[in-house]
């Protein structure tokens, strides 16, 4: 059986659009084809993890970059480190990626929102069905953070694949790709960032300037994308 897994993750929200907060509405999904085998990358990850001393701890990008809540206290040198073994995990593991970016101002509503990324993520879909067709199952791994963006995701793949399945009980802590997903959001936006040359301060102190931006993650990550 050949079985692909599909974990999701979202930047932004659906509520009515507000220029100082979430500019964007930015999906990434990460696709892992299961033949491939990635324990060995899982638990190179959790022992590098362990050495700086983090113990099943869950990577949540926006907030290390940002320097908050538990990585209040860190170095920029020390965020950075946490950043790369997540990155590097990602980089070297067999799998792919989209993101999909959605600019608020153009689609500032609610429903035009919602209709606008059903669009994207349909033509996405349709775009690559053959490769979706190729497999027997394809497995959907998305936590429900948002109701709207389940019944989006759940309503699209369901309108072309009879092959989906959507998994129960998903959580970050169980799925390292989760963080992966929410990782390759937080690019995208610096990404977008860098190239109005708008990066923050906490921005500058982990990736020191847009080329390096560039040439350190950016660049390494983009050969994976669909």
């Amino acid at each position: 059986m050949l079985d692909l897994s599909i974990h999701v993750d979202e930047s932004g929200d659906f509520g009515d659009y507000n220029p100082k907060y979430a500019p964007y509405y930015i999906l990434s999904l990460v696709f892992h084809e299961q033949v491939f085998d990635i324990s060995e990358d899982i638990k190179r990850l959790d022992t590098e993890m362990a050495r700086l001393g983090y113990f099943g701890h869950v990577i949540h990008a926006g907030p290390l970059i940002r320097k908050e809540y538990v990585y209040c206290n860190l170095l920029p040198k020390e965020r950075r480190a946490i950043l790369s073994k997540l990155f590097f995990f990602a980089r070297n593991a067999p799998i792919k990626f989209k993101t999909i970016v959605i600019a608020r101002k153009e689609y500032p509503s609610n429903i035009s929102l919602q209709s606008r990324l059903c669009f994207l993520l349909s033509q996405f879909i349709e775009d690559n069905l053959s490769y979706f067709l190729s497999f027997d199952h394809v497995i959907l791994y998305y936590d429900n953070g948002q109701t709207e963006l389940s019944q989006i995701l759940l309503s699209t793949f369901q309108s072309h694949l009879s092959s989906l399945i959507r998994k129960n009980d998903v959580h970050q802590y169980k799925y390292k790709l989760l963080q992966v997903a929410d990782m390759l959001c937080t690019l995208r936006l610096v990404e977008i960032k860098a190239k109005t040359n708008s990066l923050s301060k906490s921005e500058l102190s982990v990736f020191h300037s847009a080329k390096d931006l560039w040439k350190d993650y950016l660049r390494q990550i983009k050969e994976k994308e669909f």
